[in-house]
């Protein structure tokens, strides 16, 4: 009933979505996706990882055909295009399409053949990979409609009070300059392939469904969605559009000036400014860190090479967060607090609402909503203090850190003791 009742509300989600897209003339993700059931996909990648997510409800046997299946449609399809001469480079990725369609081959599956737990537990497979691919869709309309209804955008205020934390985004920005292409390469395809990371420490957590027959009561998917729905509402309150638009060439005439990254913003008084109907508003709380902390977070309990790769992700997430312009300093503080608050109430409607859980995640959404305040009515005295205001913003982050692990690390369950024998009398 929960899983029912949840496909229901994301879709309704979905509609209003499509609905409010309409109204700016613009495709919302139902038609997005929709069209990738044909046309060249937006991120082919995207659609594998989705259906290498569906598959841990599949045999082994079953794997290989659904993968062998997706991979000959889309052969079909790169050899229609090609005899049709369309051109796939300017249009989307060459692959994808058969992914898809072997998704939703299994969805009619499910209902025509399966009955039961099977169908239940097929069903669910076919509604993560839905949901993932729909997240991102989600994403792209509602960085659109913040475009277009937040005309005024809060950047001076925010590059302000970044100068509590000697404005990071300037400093990497010309580490990153310095690195050469090689550099902006590999950092680039770290943050484009953020949800690929994700379904890889997904599918480890998920290994043991198709022997199980049944679905971890909690795992990164979750927490992956919930941040990708609720984060977008916090820059229709929060509209920002990040240092290489509002200070840098990439702003043009909107720009403040062209300042990024060689010289840091002059500290004065900070005032809304407007900005261009096509840049999305979506800094404030840096959403790639979020998700990047929550792999982090889940692939803690993983073997040696997933927690290297799990770190290596969110570092190298931060570095091109802020070495490409894309947010600011106090982004990413928000955006931690905000994965940290995600993740320890998910975890607590896991296992059951208690004053712990309660406690931990009232404390992180207290500390967020205080940086978000202190940031748009206190710039000016962060920036003319930053001795003072830089340690309580990390003070403040770490305060969360601190009792979300030491709270979570009283709900994980204790190893059991081995019991050792009793010394026998007469015995040396």
């Amino acid at each position: 009933m929960l899983w029912a009742a949840a496909g229901v509300t994301t879709l309704a989600f979905l509609i209003m979505l499509e609905i409010a897209a309409r109204r700016y003339g613009l495709p919302g993700p139902l038609t997005n996706q929709v069209r990738e059931v044909i046309f060249p996909p937006k991120s082919g990648f995207l659609l594998y990882a989705s259906l290498m997510l569906m598959m841990v409800v599949l045999t082994r046997r079953q794997r290989f055909i659904a993968v062998g299946t997706a991979i000959g449609i889309d052969i079909a399809f790169l050899l229609v295009r090609w005899v049709a001469g369309v051109r796939w480079m300017t249009d989307g990725h060459p692959f994808g399409n058969g992914a898809l369609w072997v998704i939703l081959g299994c969805a009619v599956i499910a209902v025509t053949r399966r009955t039961g737990r099977e169908r239940v537990l097929l069903l669910k497979g076919v509604g993560l990979a839905l949901l993932l691919v729909a997240g991102r869709k989600t994403g792209d309309t509602w960085l659109l409609i913040t475009s277009k209804t937040r005309p005024m955008v809060l950047d001076q205020y925010v590059a302000t009070a970044d100068h509590a934390l000697g404005n990071p985004s300037w400093l990497v920005g010309r580490i990153v300059g310095a690195t050469g292409p090689v550099g902006a390469h590999l950092l680039d395809y770290v943050y484009g392939q953020l949800a690929v990371a994700a379904v890889v420490v997904a599918l480890y957590q998920l290994r043991n469904v198709a022997v199980e027959r049944a679905f971890p009561r909690h795992h990164l998917v979750r927490t992956f969605l919930v941040i990708g729905l609720l984060g977008p509402a916090i820059y229709m309150i929060f509209p920002v559009v990040g240092p290489i638009f509002a200070y840098g060439a990439d702003g043009g005439h909107w720009a403040m000036a062209d300042l990024w990254p060689n010289t840091p913003p002059p500290v004065g008084t900070p005032h809304l400014m407007p900005f261009d109907e096509i840049t999305p508003r979506n800094c404030m709380p840096s959403l790639h860190t979020a998700w990047a902390t929550a792999i982090f977070l889940h692939s803690r309990r993983g073997p040696r090479i997933l927690r290297v790769a799990g770190t290596f992700w969110l570092i190298a997430t931060l570095g091109a967060t802020l070495g490409f312009g894309y947010h600011y300093g106090v982004d990413l503080v928000a955006g931690v607090v905000f994965t940290l608050t995600i993740e320890a109430a998910l975890r607590s409607l896991e296992r059951g609402w208690d004053r712990s859980g309660t406690q931990l995640v009232a404390h992180g959404a207290t500390v967020f909503v205080a940086l978000l305040v202190s940031y748009r009515y206190l710039p000016t005295e962060m920036a003319a203090h930053p001795w003072v205001f830089g340690p309580l913003l990390i003070l403040a982050m770490t305060s969360v850190v601190h009792v979300y692990v030491r709270t979570t690390r009283l709900w994980d369950p204790k190893p059991a003791l081995t019991p050792q024998p009793e010394p026998q009398p007469g015995l040396v």
